[in-house]
């Protein structure tokens, strides 16, 4: 014989205690002696059958609920839960759950939507950033296609300038590359020990024709008068203190000053990159780091920048497990800190 199901078990309890109820209040109401002769199981009976549709009924909540916990603790934790459930509050534990993953879905949801945010933005600064030597380089080939091939001054000058559209095109598809791989993981570091003030000398020297067309003087501070080692990918971190050095001359104040310095912190050294140009709105620093962001556009592109230098450098510093931080106030200057892994010297 098929056996009843909880419910129908629990159904059909409720349904005699009622009545059975019933009987007792016709059989009081009309014959009240004949009530106190009954025997005394039927009190029993009752206590007993609360008892059972008790039991019953919270055996079928519980044979209901239990795959439902199962499943939700299982999507939780990612493997099934085999443990045994009795005797456990899984209505109010199944309602946390539910809650609590309703709640990761939402930040899912969030994540994705500012992925999806973040990649328009991305793909329309670079589409953006490509148009503009693209249509430069069409107009010089089109004003040569029209007569200028027979002027010596105009093909000259047009070829010239196509060359520094193209230059500038190759300068942002490798900083593109370069950022890429940071963030892949596929650029590996190759950390070595160097002499970090003879790397910041030699970029001075690389930069001092830049500097005096501004007439902005190139110093080093009183605390980096002598050599530091460090033990940093040597080419990433030249890569590093060019754009920060550059990016000061390029937005210094004429008869200004960029000065590095650096501190000594134990293991690690600070590095800083300071000056006293133009500063930056306290608005943008939160934002300074990002792909393609431009505290003045226009001034930006005039200074020939792809406006992805700073993001490189950022992950340049952050690939090294270490830290950058930019201070800045208007009409005052700009301050980027740095540290690296300090080394001993050479004996």
């Amino acid at each position: 014989m098929k056996s009843l199901e909880p419910q129908k078990i629990a159904g059909l309890t409720t349904l005699g205690t009622l009545i059975l109820a019933l009987i007792f209040f016709l059989v009081n109401y009309y014959s009240p002696n004949l009530y106190y002769s009954l025997p005394i199981s039927v009190p029993v009976f009752f206590i007993v059958s609360f008892f059972l549709i008790r039991h019953f009924i919270n055996r079928f909540i519980y044979a209901k609920i239990k795959p439902i916990y199962k499943t939700l603790n299982s999507v939780g934790s990612g493997k099934p839960d085999t443990k045994d459930l009795q005797g456990k509050d899984i209505i109010a534990d199944a309602d946390k759950k539910v809650d609590s993953w309703v709640k990761g879905k939402d930040r899912e949801i969030k994540q994705l939507k500012q992925m999806e945010k973040y990649r328009k933005e991305f793909i329309g600064n670079v589409s953006h950033e490509l148009k503009t030597p693209i249509f430069n380089i069409q107009g010089y080939i089109l004003t040569l296609l029209d007569g200028g091939m027979e002027d010596p001054e105009v093909n000259r000058l047009f070829l010239t300038r196509t060359e520094k559209s193209i230059d500038r095109m190759i300068s942002i598809i490798e900083d593109l590359e370069s950022i890429s791989k940071l963030e892949s993981g596929e650029l590996k570091l190759e950390p070595e020990i160097f002499n970090l003030r003879k790397l910041t000398e030699d970029i001075f020297d690389l930069q001092e024709f830049r500097a005096k067309e501004k007439d902005i003087k190139l110093s080093f501070g009183k605390n980096f008068e002598k050599e530091v080692m460090v033990n940093a990918d040597k080419q990433r971190i030249h890569q590093v203190l060019s754009n920060l050095i550059v990016n000061s001359i390029n937005y210094g104040k004429k008869h200004g000053r960029t000065e590095v310095n650096v501190y000594d912190m134990e293991n690690r050294v600070l590095i800083e990159v300071k000056d006293n140009g133009i500063g930056i709105s306290s608005k943008h620093l939160p934002r300074i780091f990002e792909r393609f962001y431009r505290v003045d556009k226009s001034r930006s592109r005039e200074q020939g920048g792809t406006g992805l230098g700073l993001s490189i450098v950022k992950h340049i510093i952050e690939a090294h497990k270490q830290k950058i931080n930019v201070s800045s106030k208007e009409g005052k200057g700009t301050s980027f800190t740095f540290t690296l892994e300090k080394a001993s010297l050479p004996e």
